[in-house]
């Protein structure tokens, strides 16, 4: 893709996000912000036991990336397990956004990513130890 496709699919993602919103109950949420720009996002992940398939949601507020980025988050990693979350690398990210903006913005589009990698190694404990509420 070229910048400008890069450009067109992150203001998609921002108008039109997918998985956004609190399900009805979730087995953890973890909330991450960026203190630098004011971004905040809250992944929710439901899943039944360690193999199952995760399914994934966000709510958030801050910049167009940050929330494009979560946005793309829950399309990459929905219905993969904890394991394969654990495993997940930010690369597929990365090159979704773009190198440029990927570059000159980390952390804003990173910050979904490790919101999940977090949420996930917590539910896996949870789960790991009957700990689920």
């Amino acid at each position: 893709m070229n910048r400008q496709q890069h450009i067109d699919l992150i203001l998609h993602h921002y108008q039109h996000p997918r998985h956004h919103g609190a399900p009805a109950q979730a087995t953890v949420a973890f909330t991450s912000n960026n203190p630098g720009c004011g971004d905040v996002v809250t992944v929710y992940l439901c899943s039944e036991n360690v193999t199952a398939p995760v399914t994934l949601t966000f709510e958030g507020q801050g910049c167009t990336v940050s929330q494009a980025a979560a946005s793309m988050v829950m399309e990459l990693m929905q219905g993969k397990t904890l394991d394969e979350i654990e495993a997940a690398s930010v690369e597929p990210l990365l090159a979704l956004i773009g190198p440029d903006i990927a570059g000159a913005r980390r952390r804003c589009v990173t910050l979904a990513f490790d919101a999940v990698k977090h949420a996930g190694v917590e539910l896996a404990g949870r789960l790991r130890t009957g700990q689920v509420l």
